[in-house]
């Protein structure tokens, strides 16, 4: 079963991503920097979405429970080679 991912914006360019794993909420705070979507190619994306899109992408690569409490968007990108291709292939088009 795909985990359900609730999105909250913080402040300017930092999201509370929430989940529930094992009976408990998890919380991790994602930070997208300036430029970092430019560097993806992704510049006028909406932000959350890709902050959505990549707690998917996590968690089909570690458990809910491994989620790190604050984690920078450029970390997904250094950590996973296919990261970005995935992301791309997952937001809409019109970006």
């Amino acid at each position: 079963m795909e985990a359900q991912f609730e999105v909250e914006m913080l402040f300017e360019h930092e999201y509370l991503v929430r989940a529930r794993a094992a009976g408990e909420v998890i919380e991790t705070r994602i930070m997208v920097e300036p430029g970092v979507l430019e560097q993806l190619g992704l510049e006028g994306a909406d932000e959350r979405q890709v902050v959505k899109e990549t707690a998917v992408f996590l968690a089909d690569h570690q458990p809910l429970i491994d989620f790190p409490p604050l984690l920078d968007l450029a970390d997904v990108i250094a950590s996973y080679d296919d990261f970005p291709e995935q992301l791309r292939r997952h937001l809409p088009a019109d970006h």
